[in-house]
């Protein structure tokens, strides 16, 4: 049996970053709302929905480290079910990708928003699958992590292009739309 008990303060600070980043990302949402310049409802669903996503299912992944599972089976369960939801999700943020029409993604942008988190939530399912084995616990930390980080990444690069790409476009009446 995997000893859960070993990852406890893992879980908790990345549960606890996680929570704090979620209503971070509001909080920048509600800023943006404000702008002059808004981006069609497929852009958020494409660029912004995700990142909420990806936060809060690192949040679900340290909630299922620390239950109290009854056997190994139920937590190969959440974790499997958490794997194929993430991968089937990351193909509906592709399509969305594809199908907006406010901005036109690039290398960087389908890394991050599409490339990184199907990864994590790949990794979610493998260890699942194979969760007897020792390196199943340190599989889903990586994957809680790149969740994280690609949930900063992407928050920040909203905001930059929010900032730097956008704002000045509204501010300039000679920039070209």
């Amino acid at each position: 049996m995997l000893d859960l008990g070993a990852w406890d303060s893992f879980y908790v600070i990345v549960g606890s970053a996680a929570g704090a980043l979620i209503g971070l990302q509001f909080v920048v949402m509600t800023l943006m709302a404000d702008s002059p310049a808004r981006a069609g409802i497929m852009t958020g669903a494409a660029f912004g929905s995700p990142t909420v996503v990806h936060f809060s299912m690192a949040l679900l992944l340290a909630a299922i480290v620390r239950v109290p599972w009854p056997g190994l089976h139920w937590f190969q369960l959440a974790l499997g079910a958490m794997g194929v939801l993430g991968m089937v999700y990351m193909g509906i943020v592709a399509r969305r990708m594809l199908v907006q029409d406010d901005y036109r993604p690039d290398l960087e942008d389908w890394l991050f928003h599409l490339a990184v988190p199907f990864a994590s939530y790949a990794l979610v399912l493998a260890a699942a699958v194979a969760a007897f084995e020792r390196w199943a616990l340190f599989g889903v930390g990586v994957a809680a992590l790149m969740l994280l980080y690609d949930g900063i990444h992407n928050s920040w690069d909203s905001v930059a292009f929010h900032v730097f790409v956008v704002r000045r476009k509204a501010k300039d009446p000679n920039s070209s739309r």
